[in-house]
């Protein structure tokens, strides 16, 4: 596991093959960085479906609110919620969608971005100036890269647990 520089803003992602760290940019983004963490101090993002996975592009989860009400996965409804909190604003910025950034996922609407997020498995700078980046993988990304692809895969990998790195 990485060096971690900053407990307070690293998240800790038990995926089924191993833990992901990812250091969050509060100075880039502090309000989805903020949302991040409430989250998953509340435990909203445990057994989360990555319900949208494309080779060579993303991984997507965090739909809060039918992942989590629905023991078993729905991919019909999966993907088009968020969490009970209010949607955030957008906080572009310069930083590329590279290989391991999160991006806060969202509608058409730029101010819509609520819980989701995608891991980009590549550069995807296509992406640049449209999505808040707010978070990067400092380390297992190789458990990323095993993710179960789809749209939305037959059988889903999910995020075991999700916490903040300084209350473990």
């Amino acid at each position: 596991m990485a060096e971690i520089k900053d407990p307070e803003n690293t998240i800790i992602m038990t995926l089924k093959d191993g833990d992901v760290v990812i250091e969050l940019l509060p100075d880039v983004a502090p309000k989805h960085s903020q949302r991040m963490k409430d989250l998953a101090r509340g435990g909203h993002y445990d057994n989360v479906a990555f319900h949208r996975v494309i080779e060579g592009f993303m991984a997507q989860t965090g739909d809060v609110q039918h992942a989590n009400m629905e023991q078993n996965y729905n991919p019909g409804r999966s993907g088009t919620g968020g969490s009970d909190l209010p949607d955030l604003p957008a906080e572009f910025s310069k930083l590329p969608h590279d290989r391991g950034t999160l991006g806060a996922a969202r509608s058409a609407n730029p101010n819509s971005a609520n819980s989701q997020f995608f891991i980009n498995f590549k550069d995807n700078h296509f992406l640049n100036g449209q999505y808040t980046v707010y978070g990067r993988v400092v380390s297992g990304m190789e458990h990323v890269d095993k993710i179960q692809r789809g749209e939305p895969p037959a059988n889903p990998d999910r995020m075991i647990s999700v916490k903040v790195a300084a209350d473990v």
